[in-house]
């Protein structure tokens, strides 16, 4: 493992611990058993009007154990957990959860994965990029990164300060099937948010940038003056009318969106039947122009693993062809539930990746072009999402767009519709795409939508 010498416990070691417990829950009558032991450090640093506001070192150790009595359809599960690494705190927390299974309920569809499922493979995804970033450094960053932006403007007034955040983490997952592995990743974050002021009223806006290398996060002082700009060209914000009118999603809030398709299209709601996309597979739930595809094989994704939280490969896969929805996302249990089988994805997708079908779609400014007249969204407030029914509501800001152009900021408006609708009146997907984490996309168009506001 390269570059691990910040970790207090070598891979081996890791492996060790996984096999201890695995053996102690056999020698206590186990039918089954899983195992994850990880353990992490970084440092996290905020800056606010040039004076350190916090500052946190961490490092810290996890080791989890689930354990299975009996077979299914009768099988009980229990899970305890410890971040003592000793081997009586070890022994006692496998005893744990046994005892905890041994007054669990019955149920058919926990237990372990099928072994035909397991990860065999274990491709060298590159996610391991170790930053050694003193506090000083981490410091002098954030500062760097807070006063490009107060230089951009005397409006800009006050700071909810700059981050700096550098994290680095390993793991090894086994379980009694035989299955055993693991690896490091890091992940490397800036974040600045700025107030702008202008005749006493105030906006603020922000931006944040994330990579698993040092060299993709933005130079932070790019990312200050982007913030300081952002927050700079609210300040103005007016009310406006309610309305009909297309919506632009700008791509942070337009991840947002697709991660409420997301939980629609996962087990746990999908077997709960709380979910407006029950039996919608082979089904059309998108506009023709739109296909996401799931990469968990790309080198240095932030989402990528070669298997997901229960050692079940991930692979390549089409979700949404042309707009026909292709595949939910299913852990082992959840796709029991459903009479199906696991895609993968315990724990979570893995860089998903939404498009234009056929081809790239237009730019940033291609985008606003394609809409002439309507709404650019670059905040959503609040959670207003209900997915049994679709129906979609949030508190919003933007700005109001005309003849293809930004005409002025907007604020204190509602958008409201339903995600049925609303995924299928997608009319364009911009190539102006944002990766900050396990989901990729450009900003998303929608045809109509109802704009509350005076």
């Amino acid at each position: 493992m390269p570059n691990e010498s910040r970790f207090t416990y070598s891979g081996e070691r890791l492996r060790e611990l996984v096999a201890a417990a695995l053996a102690h829950a056999k020698r206590l009558g186990a039918s089954a058993c899983e195992c994850d032991v990880s353990e992490g450090y970084g440092v996290s640093v905020t800056v606010r009007k040039g004076a350190v506001d916090t500052l946190e070192h961490n490092r810290d150790k996890a080791l989890g154990v689930s354990v299975y009595l009996g077979e299914r359809p009768h099988v009980r599960r229990g899970h305890a957990s410890t971040s003592d690494f000793s081997a009586a705190a070890l022994e006692q927390t496998v005893a744990a959860a046994v005892a905890i299974a041994r007054h669990t309920a019955e149920d058919d569809c926990a237990g372990l994965p099928e072994p035909e499922l397991l990860a065999g493979d274990m491709p060298d995804l590159d996610l391991f990029h170790p930053w050694h970033l003193e506090t000083e450094d981490a410091i002098e960053i954030a500062r760097r990164c807070e006063a490009a932006a107060f230089a951009l403007s005397p409006k800009i007034r006050n700071s909810e300060g700059a981050t700096i955040s550098v994290q680095h983490s390993q793991f090894v997952f086994g379980n009694s099937l035989g299955f055993m592995a693991g690896f490091p990743t890091s992940r490397h974050a800036i974040w600045c948010s700025l107030i702008a002021e202008d005749k006493g009223l105030m906006q603020r806006d922000d931006w944040y940038s994330a990579a698993r290398e040092r060299r993709a996060v933005a130079d932070p002082e790019a990312l200050g003056r982007y913030a300081g700009a952002r927050a700079l060209a609210r300040l103005g914000a007016r009310k406006i009318r309610t309305c009909q009118a297309p919506v632009l999603f700008e791509a942070p809030v337009a991840s947002r969106l697709i991660g409420a398709f997301v939980a629609a299209a996962s087990g746990g709601n999908l077997y709960r039947k709380s979910s407006f996309l029950v039996d919608s597979l082979g089904k059309q739930v998108f506009s023709p122009l739109v296909s996401i595809e799931e990469r968990p094989l790309e080198p240095r994704g932030l989402a990528s693993s070669p298997f997901d939280e229960e050692g079940v490969a991930t692979q390549t896969r089409s979700v949404v062809r042309e707009g026909i929805l292709e595949g939910y996302f299913l852990g082992c249990y959840s796709a029991r539930k459903l009479g199906m089988r696991s895609t993968g994805s315990a724990g979570g997708h893995h860089n998903l990746v939404t498009r234009k079908s056929g081809g790239a779609g237009p730019d940033f400014a291609g985008m606003l072009k394609t809409m002439r007249r309507g709404l650019l969204v670059t905040e959503l407030l609040g959670h207003g999402v209900n997915l049994v029914t679709g129906d979609y509501s949030h508190g919003a800001a933007g700005y109001w767009v005309e003849n293809g152009e930004i005409a002025y900021p907007v604020e204190e408006i509602t958008i409201a519709g339903n995600l049925r609708e609303i995924l299928r009146g997608v009319i364009a997907i911009g190539s102006d795409t944002l990766v900050r984490g396990a989901q990729r996309c450009g900003s998303i168009l929608v045809e109509n939508m109802t704009i509350a506001g005076d």
